[in-house]
C-alpha cells in the first residue's frame, strides 16, 4: 500500500514526540555523549535535526509563495549551522529544535491544495512535489530518534513507517541483496545502522 501525505504527517508527529521526550531528559553531559553516527555527539545530531526543520520550512515557504527558496544557502552553511548548534547549551539547543519543528509544522499546516501540488527542490537537487516534504521530515525524526542512542530502536518505530522506509531505501540504493528477517532489522540494515541479521552485507551509511 502506497504511503500518503497524511501517513507521513502522522509519522512526523510520532517522531517529534520521541525526539522531544528524549531531548527533555538530557543534561549537558548526556547531550555531549556520542550518538550512533560516527563523529557526531547528540548535540550535533539535534542541531542537524533543528537545521533540517528550518531547511524543510524553506521548502514549505517555496510551496506557499511559488518563490524559489532553497533548503540551504550552501553545503558549507549547513555544516556551519550544525557546528554552531553543537556549541549551544542544552537549553538553547533544545529550544532551537522545538521552535524549528513547530514552525515547520505550522508552515505545512497552512499550505492549501494548490500549494501542496507545487514542485520544490531538495538539497540534493531532486525536484519533488511539496507533498513529499512530510516524508522527508518523517525519515529524519524517526531514524535519528534511534541514532540518539537513548533506548529507541527500529522495533519501536511504526510498522507502516518501516515498510515505507524499506521501499524508499531499496528504490534509492538500487539493486540490493534479498535478505530475510524481521522488518525492523531489515530496515536497520538497509539504513546502514546496527542490526541483528546474519550474513547481510554491509551497505554503508544512508541518511
Amino acid at each position: 500500500m502506497a504511503r500518503t501525505t497524511d501517513d507521513a504527517r502522522r509519522w512526523v508527529r510520532t517522531g517529534q514526540e520521541l525526539l522531544d521526550a528524549a531531548v527533555a531528559g538530557l543534561d549537558e553531559e548526556s547531550f555531549s555523549a556520542p550518538s550512533l553516527l560516527p563523529g557526531w555527539t547528540r548535540r550535533h545530531l539535534v542541531a542537524h535535526l533543528a537545521g533540517n526543520a528550518e531547511a524543510l520550512g524553506n521548502l514549505a515557504t517555496w510551496a506557499a509563495t511559488g518563490v524559489e527558496t532553497p533548503m540551504y544557502a550552501s553545503a558549507e552553511e549547513r555544516a556551519a549551522g550544525i557546528e554552531r548548534g553543537a556549541r549551544m547549551s542544552a537549553a538553547e539547543l533544545a529550544g532551537w529544535q522545538a521552535r524549528a519543528a513547530a514552525a515547520l509544522d505550522q508552515g505545512l499546516h497552512e499550505l492549501g491544495e494548490e500549494e501542496w501540488g507545487r514542485d520544490v527542490r531538495t538539497a540534493q537537487g531532486r525536484l519533488l512535489p511539496a507533498t513529499e516534504i512530510p516524508w522527508l521530515r518523517a525519515r529524519e525524526v524517526l531514524v535519528h530518534a534511534v541514532d540518539l542512542d537513548l533506548g529507541t530502536r527500529f522495533a519501536d518505530l511504526p510498522a507502516d513507517f518501516l515498510e515505507a522506509l524499506v521501499a524508499d531505501i531499496t528504490a534509492r540504493r538500487g539493486e540490493v541483496p534479498s535478505v530475510e528477517g524481521p522488518l525492523p532489522e531489515v530496515a536497520a540494515w538497509l539504513a546502514g545502522r546496527p542490526h541483528a541479521l546474519t550474513d547481510a552485507p554491509d551497505l554503508g551509511p544512508w541518511l
